[in-house]
């Protein structure tokens, strides 16, 4: 399933290049359903689940012998493997600075992958969203960062990270890129027309 629909994709796409037009600046857009499948996660809470509780158990002598307990330790494994494999979960078990971690690196990934780095007089921008993490970041080549600092997007990034925590990412992305370009048309006005990279969204299912 599309993490937006194709109008919403398309109404992406046509801001940005309605932007363009005002800007020398060169928007590209990531959208990432997870920053990591994390799939050690739920083997280390089930392994410190089936360490914990037969020695819990163990406290209370008599009741339990040795072939017992190691039932129960196998048990509670595959147990609480399986549960915590369920994606709501697994992501409540990742502390929150790790999944800023892993998504802030695959923006960084994304933003050299997508050739933003090449533009011609640097003025590459991305505009990443990963929405298991709820993470939105903005990250400029140095033809904007000399002109407009990272405070600049501060209060656009809270924006959007609002509308993806209430589902609404399609608008969040509309909003966004209109924000930003208030300001690039203003810092980083159009000297001439061209269009480097694509303007549709870049989806990581």
């Amino acid at each position: 399933m599309a993490l937006l629909s194709d109008s919403e994709q398309l109404e992406v796409a046509e801001t940005i290049q309605r932007i363009e037009r005002e800007t020398d600046a060169e928007l590209v857009t990531v959208l990432a359903a997870r920053a990591d499948d994390y799939a050690y996660i739920p083997l280390l809470w089930a392994g410190i689940l089936a360490l914990v509780v037969p020695g819990a158990i163990n406290y209370f002598p008599g009741w339990w012998d040795a072939t017992s307990l190691l039932l129960i330790q196998w048990a509670t494994f595959v147990v609480a493997a399986l549960v915590c494999r369920h994606p709501a979960i697994t992501t409540r078990l990742i502390p929150r600075a790790v999944r800023h971690w892993r998504a802030s690196n695959l923006a960084r990934r994304q933003f050299l992958e997508q050739n933003l780095h090449h533009t011609e007089a640097g003025t590459g921008m991305l505009i990443f969203v990963s929405e298991a993490e709820r993470y939105v970041e903005i990250l400029v080549d140095r033809g904007i960062s000399e002109r407009l600092g990272d405070d600049t997007w501060q209060d656009i990034v809270a924006d959007f990270t609002r509308r993806v925590r209430q589902g609404e990412t399609g608008r969040g992305f509309v909003e966004c890129i209109e924000s930003c370009g208030e300001h690039l048309k203003r810092e980083v006005p159009a000297t001439h027309t061209r269009d480097e990279l694509p303007n549709r969204l870049v989806v990581l299912d």
